[in-house]
Formats: C-alpha cells, structure tokens, sequence
C-alpha cells in the first residue's frame, strides 16, 4: 500500500470512530429508538434513500442520518434538503437492516448487539 492509501484508511477510521462516539455521547443508548423516513425509492424498486432520526426525552427531534452514514461507512445522498442512506436490494424491512447494522457497529462486542437499538417507521 501506498502511504496516501494508508492515511485514506486511517483517516477513513477515524472518521468511523469520531461518528460513533458523537453517536453514543450524544444521542443514543440501549433501547433508543431510531425512526426511519423513506425519502425515496428507485424507478426498479431495488435501493431506497433512508434517514434515520431519534426523539430525545424532551420531544425534540435529532437527525442523525450524517453520524451513522459515517459510522456505517455508507453512502451519503442528499436530496430535496434532506440527508438520507442508500440501501440497495429488496425482499426485506430496509430500515430495520440498515438500524440493525447501526446496533451492531455501536454495540459491537455485547450479546445480540443488532438488536439493541429498536426501528420504527414515520
């Protein structure tokens, strides 16, 4: 490997890890609940852009869809203002996939850790 490609990954990491600890410092536990939007879906049905937000104690809603692209390394799409995750297939509940793999990045390690963080629909 070259030294670019080895500061890319390392930086890549740190990036992962930086998103992780705002994730876990600032807006969700064990048990949280992460709300998925469907912001759109594919003219063949196969991907959907999905933004995942979290209701803190005092009612106020947080989007955390940049944090958890990060932490996921997934892609990015912003349209129409709003910041969502593509997630490519079809067959299954894409946004408790994509909560599912958010669990299991955080609370990687703990038993069951998928399933720590719980997915609900808006």
């Amino acid at each position: 490997m070259t030294t670019s490609t080895l500061s890319n990954a390392a930086q890549a990491r740190q990036d992962r890890d930086y998103a992780c600890e705002q994730l876990l410092t600032h807006y969700v536990s064990e048990g949280s609940r992460v709300y998925t939007i469907l912001r759109h879906v594919s003219s063949s049905g196969m991907s959907r852009d999905i933004s995942l937000v979290i209701a803190d104690s005092d009612g106020s809603i947080s989007d955390i869809t940049y944090y958890a692209a990060a932490a996921m390394n997934n892609r990015l799409i912003e349209r129409n203002n709003n910041r969502a995750i593509r997630v490519n297939g079809c067959g299954m509940d894409m946004g408790f996939h994509l909560v599912y793999n958010l669990s299991s990045v955080l609370f990687h390690g703990q038993d069951r850790a998928g399933y720590i963080l719980k997915q609900e629909w808006l």
